[in-house]
């Protein structure tokens, strides 16, 4: 006997989902197809949306295309190490320049590399320890001396002229007879020393001279004639940069035959200079090798008061004067090199800035 169904139980009856209102009966024949909405619930892992978030929350998944493009963007943007955010890459900012006195202990070191090079191989400042070359050049113990720019490369693509002022090495037979010069025991003072010689801010620790070319290698030497006036080959000589002390006259000596490769060196202050007459105990001896010379005395560039050119006077030809540009004319090069320098700094400074940021691009 067949019970009626009570209605509580017809009330218990399950309801048919929505999935299945959706999918509708299958056609006779035909497979059911499967919901994307279910085969994504199935692959993806369940999110428990009772996590809370960073923000207070309820945590949610964002769909797959989503979280994988986000990825790839986290990835190619950079991240700031500070704080581990990323940030486009026309954002960031760029760094700040140092400043002057940070870089100011660099700029030093650099200056100083330089005119070391500077000296060794251009140039060099020479101080003037005695009195032999007064007036020309002032110097004398317990005064302010000059100090005098030496231009060492002239005599690469020249020769020695009369009338060139001139350092130089001296000889083995001017400093035979010399006494050694007294060195510091201090090794401090000692390294001083030789920075300061090499800024002309010290005398040199090697024996040099500076004297004026008179005669060159085969031309003959002598004095004097009856106006006490130095002749070379006969001829008298035009020397009005002469400094008398006490008496105006000259000592004789000679004739002489320069060697060649050799010059004749005399002091202005002709009766207070040990130059080639007496270095060597003259003749032959007191000439100066050529290759003993350092370099052409050009500029007097310490006390302010003394600026000036070195005077170049030829003694041996009366229209030297002439054929020479004035005093002014030959310090142009100096000053067109100051006003140059402030326009080549900026230019190697853009240009350095220029390769750094090539350098940054290309990274």
């Amino acid at each position: 006997m067949v019970e009626p169904v009570s209605a509580k139980a017809a009330e218990e009856e399950p309801e048919p989902s929505k999935e299945d209102d959706l999918a509708g009966p299958a056609s006779a024949g035909e497979a059911p197809e499967r919901s994307d909405v279910s085969d994504a619930t199935t692959r993806l892992p369940a999110v428990d949306a009772s996590e809370p978030s960073e923000a207070g929350g309820l945590a949610s998944r964002p769909p797959v295309g989503e979280d994988h493009d986000a990825t790839k963007r986290s990835a190619a943007e950079p991240a700031d190490t500070e704080t581990g955010e990323t940030e486009p890459p026309r954002q960031r900012k760029q760094k700040k320049p140092r400043s002057f006195w940070k870089e100011l202990p660099i700029l030093i070191v650099i200056a100083l590399v330089l005119a070391f090079l500077i000296q060794q191989f251009l140039a060099r400042v020479y101080m003037i320890p005695s009195g032999s070359m007064e007036e020309t050049l002032h110097g004398c113990p317990g005064c302010t001396p000059d100090r005098i720019l030496v231009d060492k490369i002239t005599y690469d693509f020249t020769d020695p002229e009369p009338g060139d002022v001139v350092v130089f090495r001296g000889p083995q037979a001017w400093i035979e007879n010399d006494v050694a010069p007294v060195e510091s025991g201090n090794a401090v003072a000692r390294f001083f020393q030789s920075i300061g010689s090499v800024f002309g801010l010290a005398p040199p620790d090697e024996r040099d001279f500076v004297k004026r070319i008179i005669a060159t290698g085969g031309q003959k030497v002598e004095c004097c004639d009856a106006q006490n006036r130095v002749l070379v080959d006969g001829k008298p000589l035009d020397e009005p940069y002469i400094h008398w002390e006490g008496r105006q006259t000259q000592d004789e000596f000679g004739p002489v035959t320069v060697p060649q490769g050799s010059v004749w060196v005399m002091g202005d202050n002709r009766n207070n200079s040990a130059d080639s007459r007496v270095q060597g105990g003259g003749g032959e001896r007191g000439a100066v090798p050529v290759e003993n010379i350092v370099g052409k005395a050009r500029f007097i560039v310490l006390p302010p008061s003394r600026w000036g050119v070195v005077s170049d006077h030829n003694p041996q030809a009366a229209t030297a004067n002439a054929m020479s540009a004035p005093a002014w004319q030959q310090g142009v090069p100096l000053g067109v090199g100051v006003l140059a320098a402030w326009p080549t700094m900026w230019a190697g400074r853009r240009l350095g800035a220029a390769v750094r940021g090539t350098v940054r691009r290309g990274r």
